[in-house]
């Protein structure tokens, strides 16, 4: 590849936040919404592209986007779970993009720089699947490179890309990082209790 790959966020914010009991992606935090919270890091980062995969309350929530510079696509099949949002995100950008980095719509804490190192280590060493690491612990946000994206659209079920991990596991590249955000994300209230004191 002669020129520098161009990778497209992918947003994945279309579920139900069934365990939570109510929409996490709105959820306030620092004076914001959780998914500006992820939007914003997600645009401050080199990303050449960003989209965000709406499902549940869609409305609502792209109205919260006025102004931003992301492509809003909707799922309308949000509650077959995750893999319908990997592919309707994918199908945004895969005929324009080398790879694509899955973010989840309930991990406010990412950072723009976490973002940057994956995406570096992606440019430095072009691989099938790039992977934070973390205390040990692979996390999220995850990239795939677009030789994933034929099984990616192929997935069916609450399955997200991590099924993928075992088929190309010799030959993911993991970025040892020292940011614990990678792992946290909101399920429960009791997660949104104590990301709040964080």
């Amino acid at each position: 590849m002669n020129r520098a790959p161009r990778v497209a966020g992918i947003i994945l914010a279309a579920g139900r936040s069934s365990r939570m009991g109510r929409p996490k992606q709105l959820l306030s935090l620092r004076g914001q919404t959780v998914i500006e919270c992820v939007i914003d890091s997600a645009l401050a980062s080199s990303l050449d592209k960003l989209v965000v995969v709406l499902g549940h309350r869609a409305e609502e929530i792209r109205g919260l986007l006025t102004g931003r510079d992301v492509t809003v696509v909707r799922n309308t099949d949000y509650q077959r779970g995750q893999s319908s949002s990997l592919r309707v995100g994918l199908r945004a950008v895969r005929e324009e993009v080398d790879a694509v980095l899955f973010l989840l719509g309930d991990q406010p804490l990412i950072i723009p720089e976490t973002i940057d190192s994956i995406l570096t280590a992606y440019i430095n060493r072009p691989a099938p699947i790039v992977i934070p690491r973390f205390d040990g612990r692979r996390g999220n946000p995850v990239l795939f490179d677009r030789q994933t994206f034929a099984r990616i659209d192929a997935l069916s079920g609450d399955t997200g890309g991590r099924v993928l991990f075992q088929e190309y596991a010799g030959d993911i590249v993991e970025v040892p990082l020292h940011d614990p955000a990678v792992h946290f994300d909101i399920d429960t209230e009791q997660d949104y209790q104590m990301l709040k004191k964080m």
